[in-house]
């Protein structure tokens, strides 16, 4: 039986997501350490997620296949980057999200931005999904990329605290 992270990472593998960049997150760390320990995936950490899109921009022109890992609270550092880097240069991305706020959340600091995701990515018109079970996680990342590159815009996979 596969647990969360293990199903995430086959997702990954199987969309032949070949490039990361990741923000710290504790919901994140087994996935992060399985990507950083695979020799055909390049992991670069980064400290902002506009940062990352950066860099992950610059992969995906250099012919890779992209994807960000990171805590929604970082959403907010993220949409300028977003709109006028892969909005309007029409990059697809796969944003791997830890859903931090959602029921559940023992953290209460991380309830408002929790609640605000899912009406920022509307706002944004980033199609967006929400993971809460294992077994559908493999599917939903795999299939991600193609969608991604097909819309030629970022798609974001929530995962909420209890999916962890």
């Amino acid at each position: 039986m596969l647990d969360s992270t293990e199903s995430i990472y086959k997702g990954i593998k199987n969309a032949g997501i070949n490039f990361i960049v990741s923000v710290p997150c504790v919901n994140l760390k087994k996935l992060l350490e399985k990507i950083n320990n695979d020799s055909e995936i390049t992991h670069v950490p980064v400290t902002r997620e506009e940062e990352g899109l950066g860099i992950c921009a610059g992969a995906y022109l250099a012919g890779k296949k992209i994807a960000i890992l990171m805590q929604n609270s970082g959403l907010g550092n993220s949409i300028n980057a977003l709109t006028s880097l892969y909005e309007l240069y029409s990059f697809p991305l796969i944003m791997i999200i830890s859903h931090r706020g959602t029921k559940g959340e023992p953290i209460i600091g991380q309830v408002p931005m929790g609640k605000a995701t899912p009406n920022l990515f509307e706002g944004l018109g980033i199609d967006y999904k929400r993971i809460e079970k294992i077994e559908k996680a493999e599917k939903a990342v795999s299939e991600s990329w193609k969608k991604s590159e097909s819309l030629k815009k970022p798609i974001a996979l929530l995962f909420d605290i209890n999916y962890w």
